[in-house]
């Protein structure tokens, strides 16, 4: 896909294939507002692209350009080769189908009816029903799992249930492009996992496929391609690395935010920071490994939080993105166990911690000190994104270690890390202030043995404290 507002630049030019989508300066005014503003690209065929943005940005508007419905004061859109807005509405819609951002339908059709309506581009008036529109419906429900439903009426049908119909309908078009807004709007996660892994079996089988998307992470991860919108105008547009920046996110939803990649499935992963990140206060040392812990590290530094890290061996993943942020780093040699420094520079970081945090790491021989050490922080968080019994190679020792963490530590996954660790901090805080406040109380109590009770009990901080 390339855009043409950046195609100096080669790497916005990752698809060899032909173009399935042209858009030559487009320009779109509703009410006498422009919505897009001289947008050009090229979307290569049989690729899965995601149109990201804020609300307002013109997504919405960019699909309705693309299918016809809208037509450009400036500008051409080619699918195909074919200027979708010199067509018949029937014509374009045998090159284009729309997957709608609402659900709802008002008519309580069964579903196979629903279905059968997607072949209305391919039928003339006094046509028939033929062998071709037949098989046509039956594969589309097949590929969309909705067979079973077929004589449900559309309006008892769940949610997700309903967004696989629609996407039925517009298989059964048979068209080279696929158009989907919002297509995860309103959906459990399984139902949004389910409806994009079936977006991309069938860009793997040679669908051209253009969605809005408005969770970055999901696009991130299913999107070959990524086009990030503002104002009306292309701010990027490449594959999601090159897209989803921190400063290209600044700059498009005005939002703070850290881009790391996810420890699980290796895709870009956007974590927003809430607008109070730069007050964050405290210390934090983080266990991981791997690469498990370069996320919190990134994440815990932006909010502005002092960190430590270790023990890792060098080389490691999360070592160097513990040298990036700033961290105290304790490490070993490659393959080597930890040693007598390293241990003493492991506890006298989490002692000094607010808040020990342990990512979701494979656990070793070699990283068993790490857990141990952990057990005795005061604060404790634990990062868990997969079953531990998936990550244990320390067998029962490993397991032992780690009930023992679970046990004392808060449970939480990826997204619950920043909040939990500014609440816990805060509480650590709390309770390591009114230790020095017991600290200065024992040294006026040793200062001042001659004094009598009358005049102990008359101080002004002593009198909070009762």
């Amino acid at each position: 896909m390339s855009d043409a507002s950046t195609s100096d630049d080669p790497k916005n030019d990752p698809f060899d294939a032909d173009p399935a989508i042209e858009l030559d300066d487009v320009s779109v005014s509703l009410g006498g507002q422009q919505i897009l503003d001289a947008i050009s690209a090229e979307i290569g065929d049989g690729t899965f692209v995601g149109l990201i943005g804020p609300n307002g940005a013109g997504k919405t508007t960019l699909l309705r350009t693309l299918n016809g419905a809208l037509t450009p004061e400036r500008g051409t859109v080619k699918i195909t080769g074919e200027d979708i807005h010199a067509l018949s509405s029937k014509a374009a819609s045998r090159l284009v189908a729309t997957v709608p951002q609402t659900t709802s339908v008002t008519f309580d059709f069964p579903v196979r009816e629903v279905v059968k309506m997607g072949r209305t581009p391919h039928r003339g008036r006094f046509d028939g029903w033929s062998a071709a529109d037949e098989a046509a419906v039956e594969r589309a429900m097949e590929r969309t799992t909705i067979t079973a439903l077929e004589d449900r009426p559309v309006t008892e049908v769940s949610g997700g249930e309903r967004q696989r119909v629609l996407i039925a309908r517009a298989l059964a078009q048979k068209t080279p492009v696929l158009l989907l807004d919002e297509p995860t709007a309103s959906l459990d996660i399984n139902h949004q996992v389910r409806t994009l892994e079936l977006v991309s079996d069938l860009v793997a089988d040679g669908t051209t496929a253009v969605a809005a998307i408005h969770d970055l992470n999901l696009a991130a991860h299913y999107c070959d391609a990524l086009v990030l919108l503002s104002g009306g105008r292309i701010l990027s547009a490449g594959d999601p690395e090159m897209v989803l920046t921190e400063s290209n996110l600044q700059t498009a939803f005005d939002a703070e935010a850290v881009v790391s990649r996810h420890p699980v499935t290796g895709s870009v992963y956007v974590t927003a920071l809430p607008q109070s990140s730069d007050d964050a206060s405290g210390r934090v040392h983080v266990v991981g490994g791997g690469g498990t812990g370069a996320r919190a590290l990134h994440v815990l530094s932006a909010a502005g939080y002092a960190l430590s890290a270790g023990v890792l061996n060098e080389g490691d993943t999360d070592a160097e993105a513990a040298r990036r942020v700033g961290a105290d780093l304790a490490t070993v040699p490659p393959y080597a166990p930890v040693d007598d420094a390293a241990q003493a520079a492991l506890e006298s970081n989490i002692e000094a911690a607010d808040v020990t945090v342990v990512a979701d790491v494979e656990v070793g021989e070699g990283n068993l000190a790490n857990l141990e050490a952990a057990t005795a922080a005061e604060y404790l968080v634990l990062v868990e994104e997969r079953p531990f019994s998936e990550r244990n190679y320390a067998g029962d020792a490993g397991r032992a270690v780690y009930e023992r963490l679970r046990d004392r530590g808060h449970v939480v996954s990826s997204s619950e890390l920043l909040s939990t660790v500014g609440e816990l901090a805060c509480e650590s805080f709390r309770e390591r202030s009114g230790e020095m406040k017991d600290d200065t109380d024992t040294s006026d109590v040793e200062g001042d043995a001659d004094e009598t009770d009358s005049g102990f009990d008359d101080s002004p901080y002593h009198s909070n404290q009762s």
